[in-house]
């Protein structure tokens, strides 16, 4: 299958008609993974990155925020020529709940918006550079990932999909 560039409407569509079924497909993988789940990530994975174009996205990076971890602050704000600090005021929020450091706004502030490219690729976030965290080991332990990104993220809509192909679980 070749390369298309994401249509975003069309996207949007098919998340609305399947993401009742994807997400309780999913849940039902947490629950009882089946035996090879982590290997067939591995297979789907590589048939996913064969068809998917990122860089005709950048979904990710104007819909969602990584989380900043205090080594990835360290290392952008040193490529920035600047303090954590001072990093930290200009760009990030700590959230309430869980005191993570988030983009204080969308898109990030790092993509260009015409070619979709990371302007810190180099240095980015560890979040970033996992996302969308589709070979995590332990698949079924990374299931609620999958669930919140699958509306943001073609990637991930269509390793489920394929996914579903592929195991029988009863809905």
């Amino acid at each position: 299958m070749q390369m298309q560039p994401i249509n975003f409407r069309s996207f949007k569509q098919k998340v609305r008609y399947h993401k009742k079924n994807f997400r309780r497909f999913l849940g039902k993988i947490e629950k009882n993974p089946p035996r090879g789940l982590d290997k067939l990530a591995e297979v789907i994975d590589q048939e996913v990155w064969a068809e998917t174009d990122c860089l005709s996205c950048a979904n990710c990076c104007k819909q969602m925020t990584p989380t900043f971890t205090t080594k990835d602050i360290k290392r952008i704000a040193a490529h920035l020529e600047m303090t954590p600090n001072a990093f930290k005021e200009k760009w990030l929020k700590q959230e309430k709940n869980d005191k993570d450091w988030v983009n204080k706004n969308l898109p990030c502030q790092f993509l260009n918006l015409e070619d979709h490219k990371c302007s810190i690729y180099e240095v980015r976030p560890a979040d970033c550079a996992g996302f969308p965290h589709l070979r995590k080991k332990k698949m079924a332990e990374y299931v609620h990932v999958h669930q919140q990104n699958l509306e943001y993220c073609p990637a991930t809509f269509t390793m489920v999909k394929k996914m579903m192909e592929r195991v029988k679980v009863e809905l």
